[in-house]
This record gives structure tokens, sequence and C-alpha cells, in this order.
């Protein structure tokens, strides 16, 4: 008997995924415990493993189709095992039972002569299967092949090599140039021309749909804007003693721990120290009380392969430096890989978000429910500063701290940010907590 391939429990309240994509078509064979599917949760995408080794004989969900957890969405054949004819063609048979050697030979020649084309069309059927084999079609000619319902060996190419374009197929698809002289067309003056049209092949559009875990991080994005009172407010921070204490240790950092000294940990570190100090920016309203947390679950918002994920460093008062750092590069690199676990993407209290990394110099980020703080870093710059009296170029970074104003009142908001602040130009305060 085949082996069902059902949708597993992914994780706590995901009922639903979507089919990311097959790993192996139907009719390949995989190995025990080899990734045959990829399915997105709201959360997170993930690989469905074979449960043994044989051969994909079944697929009942393509890729974009949604299915429920249990579900059955294709059929796996063990090593050893033959699949049955469908029951179908077995009552079939049955019912008109074996044919007389006469009828089968009969039926054979019958077929044999269907499949052979006249004789007068055997020259051309070979010169067109030879014009087809020596095409090379462009991939863009052989979408626009399959929008106008042609064959490449319908249409003239024209490209170098005898490569087969896009632009052949469209003038294959609006026919024949007209012979006849065109109509004799007044000339208006120049300032009542109108502009040309462009041509349809110009103006393209091409619909996608979103995928699970898009659709799930714009609603959540929409929820925040309509349920919390979101107030954002700003700072600037001088980078100067970060950037050389990472100078003068990152060297021995990345030979000890095999990772970089980055400034994410910097501000992890800062940012628990501010949210002991005001402990509402790190609760959550819950119906109509506050939640505080008595723990530090810190998101980073990462760019995956699939869109943002925000995947959480768990009680990240206790992690030292070079766990944070070493936690982080592992989450950027399963997460381009699109295998984060739904459990690390999970929860969290507080939200740190680098736009930095992509250039940007100054944004407003959006919480992430049911959070009530976002902190938003921005990429360095040096600027003229003003410095005991003296003007100094500064390696700069505004920052920029968004909270839920029903419980974070605006002095609570703007002190927490000066306090992160005065820890990133003073990196020592850290050590010793004042």
């Amino acid at each position: 008997m085949p082996i069902e391939l059902k949708i597993p429990e992914i994780g706590e309240s995901i009922t639903e995924v979507e089919i990311g994509g097959w790993l192996k078509a139907q009719g390949q064979t995989v190995e025990k415990d080899e990734p045959v599917v990829t399915l997105e949760s709201e959360k997170a995408t993930v690989e469905l493993p074979a449960p043994d080794s044989g051969t994909i004989v079944r697929i009942l969900k393509e890729k974009g189709a949604t299915a429920q957890v249990g579900e059955v969405i294709g059929f796996l054949e063990s090593e050893g095992q033959q699949t049955p004819p469908p029951k179908s063609q077995l009552s079939e048979k049955a019912a008109s039972g074996p044919q007389p050697r006469a009828e089968r030979e009969q039926s054979t020649v019958l077929i044999q002569r269907a499949k052979q084309p006249p004789e007068g069309k055997v020259g051309e059927a070979k010169a067109e299967e030879k014009k087809a084999e020596d095409l090379r079609v462009m991939p863009s000619a052989q979408r626009a092949l399959v929008e106008k319902g042609l064959r490449a060996e319908q249409v003239e190419p024209t490209g170098p090599g005898g490569r087969l374009l896009k632009e052949d197929v469209l003038r294959k698809s609006e026919g024949p140039e007209p012979t006849s002289a065109p109509p004799q067309i007044e000339e208006a003056p120049l300032s009542q021309a109108t502009p040309a049209t462009p041509a349809r092949s110009d103006r393209q559009e091409e619909i996608v749909p979103m995928n699970r875990l898009r659709r799930t991080v714009a609603e959540r994005l929409v929820e925040a804007q309509k349920t919390a009172a979101l107030l954002t407010t700003f700072n600037e921070v001088d980078m100067t003693n970060v950037l050389a204490l990472r100078k003068q240790f990152g060297e021995q950092f990345q030979q000890k721990y095999n990772v970089k000294l980055g400034f994410m940990s910097f501000f992890v570190k800062a940012c628990i120290e501010a949210l002991k100090q005001f402990p509402t920016v790190n609760a959550e309203v819950r119906g109509t009380n506050i939640v505080y947390h008595n723990y530090f679950d810190i998101g980073v918002a990462i760019g995956g392969g699939k869109g943002l994920v925000v995947p959480v460093l768990r009680n990240a008062e206790r992690m030292s430096f070079a766990e944070i750092e070493v936690a982080i590069g592992d989450f950027a690199r399963r997460a381009k890989e699109n295998k984060l676990k739904i459990d690390e993407l999970r929860g969290g209290t507080f939200t740190i978000s680098n736009g930095g990394v992509y250039g940007s110099l100054l944004s407003t980020p959006i919480i992430n429910p049911p959070q009530s703080g976002v902190l938003g870093m921005h990429s360095i710059q040096e600027r003229p500063m003003a410095h005991e009296g003296n003007v100094v170029i500064r390696p700069m970074m505004y920052l920029a701290l968004t909270y839920d104003h029903r419980i974070v009142d605006g002095r609570e908001g703007v002190t927490f940010l000066k306090r992160v602040k005065d820890a990133i130009e003073s990196p020592a305060r850290m050590l010793i907590e004042v």
C-alpha cells in the first residue's frame, strides 16, 4: 500500500498551511528523511521529510494550494512495492472479459495505422521536427508562445544564431502586414498632436499572489496600526566608543568565537538595561490588563528568503556578547534557507530592527503585536557635532523608538531611548550596571 504524505502538526494555533513547492516531482525517487515538499505557515516555512525510501507516485496538492493539518497531499510508494492500477480500470477490464485473439490483432493493426501520418505528410512532419530541434527558443519567447497558443516551428526566428525572440512571436501573432498602401492621414499641428500609444508588449503586468508569510506580516502590521496607540520618539547616538571597541577586540573576538563582533550585541545589551529600568516597555496589553514580563525575550528582525522574520533570543539577559552574535548569525543563515523553527519565531517581549544594513537613515518602525515597543537602528554617518566647545566629526546613528502609548507614557518612552543612547556611548556602563 502507498504511504500517505500528511501535513504534520507544525505549531500551536496553526491549522492550515500553503504548499510552497514540491522538491521532488511525481515519479522521482527519494531517500528516507529526505525533504519532499516545503510547507508555508503563517510564521515560517518548514520541510516535510519522506517517511521512507521510495517513489513519489501521486501528488494531490500543487504549489500554492492550501491544506489542513492532517490532510493527505500525496502518496509515496516504498521500495519493493508496486502500485495497483486504479479500480476503474480493473472493473472495466473485468466487465469486458478477455478479447479474442482476432480482435486483439485487429485492434493492434488499427492502433499502428493511427500512429502513422499520411504518406504525403511524412516528409513535412520530419522537416518540422528537425526545425523545432534546431530552434533556440529564448525564455521570454517560450512564455509568449504559450500565451499566443503557437508552436516554435510556426514562427520565423530573427535573433542571432537562429534564436527565437519574443518579438518574433508577437509579430507572428499580430498577423501579416498589409500589402496595400495605408490611407493618407492629414497631418495635425504639433500643438494638437497626441503622444503615441505604447505597444502592448511594453505595458505587461504580472500578478503574483502573496505567500502565506507575507500575508501574515501584512495582517499583523495593519493590526498594530489599528489596535495600538503608536508613538515614535527619536534620538541620535555617537558610535565612537563602540567602533573603537570593535577595532580593538574584533580580531581576537572572531578568532575565539568564529563570529564577528557586530553592533547588534551592544544594542541588545543596552536595551535590556533600559527595559529593566522601564518594565512597561517590556510589557503587553491583554484585554483590560497589563502583563509585565520578568524575562527578556528580544526579537531581532531579519530579512529572510520569503520576507521579514523575527526570531527571538530567549532569556537574552543571560547571554554574553558572543552568544548573542552566534545566535543572530545562525538565525540569519537559516532565515535565508527558510529553515527557522516555529518555536524560534513565537513570542518575544521587545524587538530590535536594523534598517541601517540596507542604508536607511531614519524611519518609524512598527511594533510587533502584542509587544509594546520596537527599537529602530539606522545607518552610521560621519557628521559635524559640537563637543566641549569644538566642532568635531563623529560617527552618528539615528535611533527611533516606537511604543504603545496606551501603557507607555511619553516620559518613559523618551527616557528609555536616552538610556539606550547613554549605554551605547559609554559601553562600560553595561558592565557595571550604572
